[in-house]
């Protein structure tokens, strides 16, 4: 026997012994059983968001107001270990130049524990750049809403912080003579990002200068008119922001001559129907603006979900959207005194095609309107969270398109006391509710509290929530989509599978 042989026989007699240590050392059953490798949700124990820099207006005032969901004490993440705050980050001229922002190096909004909101005012216009780890991280949710009392941009503009991505789609911005509309890309990582801008009409794509490669500098924000992109002058855009390295936040901050100005977030990602929940019982006027972002034409059927079930507007019971264009559309008196989410689903179910779509929506006559923006947005998965809510002029909307839906909402202890209230609603299938949402008891009655919505049976549930801030007769508010939290996260269970040794 030469010594190769020795050698092989050696090795297989070590690999035997080792199977024969492991299976007698396994929990029985554990050689032969297949590991199930079904996906549990466990909380997550990093979140980053990011507040683009609000209006540098000299009337305008901007709140921040962050929240963490209480969680499971025995999870991971939930035994009160944590982070959780915003820094200003720096200012990009969209050039490689940057510049710091008011109060860098002062944090905003630091969090000590889950389940109490923190607010904090600011009056200068800074861009944010915040992480929270450990208990703090699941569901961490940072509100930022800024008043302009006087000026062509009166109003209110509010938006939830959002994550780093790399697609977004934001059908109802314009480069018309009236408004002024800013694209905002903000970096949170260590290193360049770079992003491409495009625009689409009702023509189709929109010729642009200066869009295509463009680079945001690390832990840095970029804002970009987007008129400084094109001459044209359109009504409806939709713009398409296409991230080639890195990751960033991206932003509409829209102002209006006429109507006022508010944040345009993203829509939710393209898909073969939407539904936009949340439109005030006293709109005025509700303007869609939706865009095809496959190769074939979206034919939409359009619904309104009432209070007392779905009915289809008069005269405009579909939308043609052609491929590679915007396409827009009016209802001047859409809601009829009643609360109502959009549904837009296709008008034959043969021949569906992925779109994106936003309202632009209009409260009050003549010299007092104000508007604000609502895009499509998913469904509630496990939780959504809204911060900054006040005692007077908050409304939240939950829409079920499907079957009747129940859900839990729960008012968090306030920034001025009390303690935190829950109420459970039944949505009837095919309608929307549209009501105060509970407030902590026992509280001062001022400052500002958060709500979550939690999904306990039925079917999907889509939510937002109204802030109306009305000022010397302008009926000012903002509109916040909420989607899931994303404070959970699929995770695959893993098991010893010692039969591999046997293959």
């Amino acid at each position: 026997m030469n010594r190769t042989t020795v050698s092989l026989v050696g090795v297989l007699a070590a690999l035997a012994a080792v199977i024969g240590i492991a299976f007698a050392l396994a929990p029985s059953g554990a050689g032969t059983t297949p590991v199930s490798t079904a996906a549990v949700r466990k909380p997550i124990e990093r979140s980053t968001l990011l507040c683009p820099a609000p209006t540098d207006s000299d009337y305008a005032s901007t709140t921040y107001t962050a929240y963490t969901p209480p969680g499971d004490s025995n999870a991971p993440s939930g035994n009160g270990s944590g982070t959780a705050q915003l820094m200003p980050a720096q200012i990009g001229d969209g050039t490689g130049t940057v510049k710091n922002a008011p109060g860098a190096g002062q944090p905003v909004d630091p969090l000590t524990a889950p389940g109490k909101p923190v607010t904090s005012t600011k009056s200068s216009a800074a861009p944010l750049v915040g992480t929270a780890t450990g208990s703090l991280a699941p569901g961490w949710t940072v509100q930022e809403t800024t008043t302009i009392g006087v000026g062509p941009g009166r109003g209110v503009l509010g938006m939830s912080c959002t994550s780093p991505g790399t697609d977004f789609w934001f059908p109802g911005a314009s480069t018309s003579s009236d408004r002024q509309d800013y694209v905002h890309l903000t970096n949170p990582d260590p290193t360049p990002a770079v992003a491409d801008i495009e625009l689409y009409d009702s023509n189709g794509t929109v010729q642009t200068n200066g869009a295509s490669g463009l680079t945001i500098p690390a832990n840095s924000s970029v804002p970009i008119l987007l008129s400084t992109l094109t001459g044209e002058q359109a009504n409806d855009l939709t713009v398409h922001v296409a991230v080639r390295t890195g990751r960033v936040g991206a932003a509409i901050q829209a102002m209006d001559t006429k109507l006022g100005s508010d944040w345009l977030p993203a829509a939710a990602a393209p898909a073969n129907s939407a539904v936009l929940p949340g439109i005030p019982a006293d709109a005025t006027s509700v303007h869609l603006v939706a865009y095809a972002t496959g190769s074939s034409d979206a034919n939409l059927k359009v619904q309104l979900l009432t209070p007392t079930g779905a009915i289809t507007p008069a005269g405009n019971q579909t939308l043609d959207v052609k491929n590679g264009l915007t396409a827009s559309t009016d209802f001047p008196s859409l809601t009829q005194g009643q609360a109502g989410s959009l549904v837009l689903t296709p008008a034959d179910p043969g021949n569906a095609a992925p779109f994106v779509a936003a309202v632009r929506i209009t409260r009050g006559n003549g010299a007092s309107q104000e508007m604000a923006f609502l895009p499509s947005t998913g469904p509630i998965g496990q939780r959504a969270t809204a911060a900054d809510n006040r005692a007077q002029g908050t409304t939240l909307s939950l829409a079920a398109p499907g079957g009747d839906a129940t859900v839990k909402v729960t008012a968090s202890a306030g920034t001025s006391g009390g303690a935190p209230v829950s109420r459970t609603v039944t949505v009837k299938g095919g309608t929307t509710m549209a009501f105060a949402p509970p407030q902590p008891s026992g509280g001062a009655g001022s400052g500002s509290y958060a709500v979550t919505v939690e999904p306990i049976s039925g079917g999907p549930v889509y939510a937002s929530r109204t802030l109306e801030l009305p000022q010397d007769g302008l009926p000012m508010f903002t509109i916040q989509p909420m989607g899931d939290d994303g404070g959970t996260v699929a995770v695959p269970q893993a098991g010893q599978d010692l039969s591999i040794l046997e293959r």
